[in-house]
């Protein structure tokens, strides 16, 4: 049997936390090493999508996003925090955000 498939889907909110985290580590590291970075978010992402693993089970809640409706998890990689939800027919990245920048945009 293979792997479930739950469609990503990247909120407004995350696709301008990405653009922010890209310049981010463009300023640090230039182009090559931030291009890599990013693959290597998108990658880790994709292990969520196609998965058999209760994703309910072996991800982090994230208690940043506690006060809110729904479970949010988070995906460390690196010193990128990913935060997600899992929706009926999709999972929904709501937050991509280098640990390193000020904490108080993570809000």
């Amino acid at each position: 049997m293979g792997a479930k498939v739950k469609p990503l889907e990247l909120t407004k909110r995350a696709i301008r936390d990405l653009g922010k985290l890209k310049e981010f580590c463009y300023n640090l590291y230039g182009i090559e090493k931030t291009e890599a970075i990013v693959r290597k978010i998108f990658n880790k992402l994709e292990v969520l999508e196609n998965t058999d693993i209760d994703l309910t089970k072996v991800r982090a809640v994230d208690e940043t996003f506690l006060h809110l409706k729904y479970t949010y998890r988070k995906l460390i990689i690196k010193h990128c925090k990913i935060t997600y939800r899992i929706g009926k027919s999709k999972i929904y990245i709501v937050r991509v955000f280098d640990t390193r920048q000020n904490p108080n945009k993570n809000f």
